[in-house]
């Protein structure tokens, strides 16, 4: 059992492979897809045959500063695009706080219809913001995605390492030939 549940999460993947699935959960943790992050994470790990456990971390690595994190990217992604806050409804900061937080209230307590209706009203105010949101946290996943893959196979290579369980071992030196000495 223990053989089978290791080879369905593919906990014994080369550090290449999964620094690879941590770097793929990094970048869909900042994916622009708020609520499809799990979802995509189990896709994506099945689809490409990564370890799942890996993906999943990455993809939960930033579920305390999502916000933080989404205002950074769109940030970028204003400065990308060139959208000024003047184009902006007066109001929209106090109108898109007041709609999340009343959207995650709704969901925590179970009125789903009040959530859908918070959610409505944010992506209507939403509008200028919208491609900069994109844009900006679609780059900033692939940077921090590229970044974590760099130094999650860095750590996992020195573990590995210091484990003994350095990369597999290559082709058998060829044996020596009669009466001399090996070849090289």
């Amino acid at each position: 059992m223990r053989d089978a549940l290791q080879s369905l999460l593919h906990l014994k993947d080369p550090p290449r492979r999964t620094a690879m699935a941590f770097g793929t959960g990094v970048f869909i943790a900042f994916s622009p897809l708020l609520g499809l992050h799990t979802v995509m994470a189990i896709a994506i790990a099945f689809a490409l045959r990564l370890n799942r456990v890996a993906v999943l971390a990455g993809a939960w690595i930033n579920v305390w500063a999502l916000v933080p994190c989404y205002m950074f990217g769109t940030f970028i992604g204003t400065r990308l695009l060139s959208v000024h806050s003047r184009r902006l409804e007066a109001g929209f900061w106090e109108r898109a706080h007041a709609s999340v937080w009343s959207a995650l209230s709704s969901l925590f307590v179970g009125e789903w219809n009040m959530a859908l209706r918070s959610l409505r009203t944010l992506l209507r105010s939403f509008g200028p913001l919208l491609w900069p949101f994109v844009t900006g946290n679609l780059i900033l996943g692939v940077v921090a995605g590229l970044v974590a893959y760099a130094i999650g196979r860095r750590f996992l290579e020195a573990r590995a390492h210091r484990r003994g369980e350095d990369a597999p071992p290559g082709p058998a030196p060829e044996p020596a030939p009669e009466g001399g000495t090996p070849a090289s």
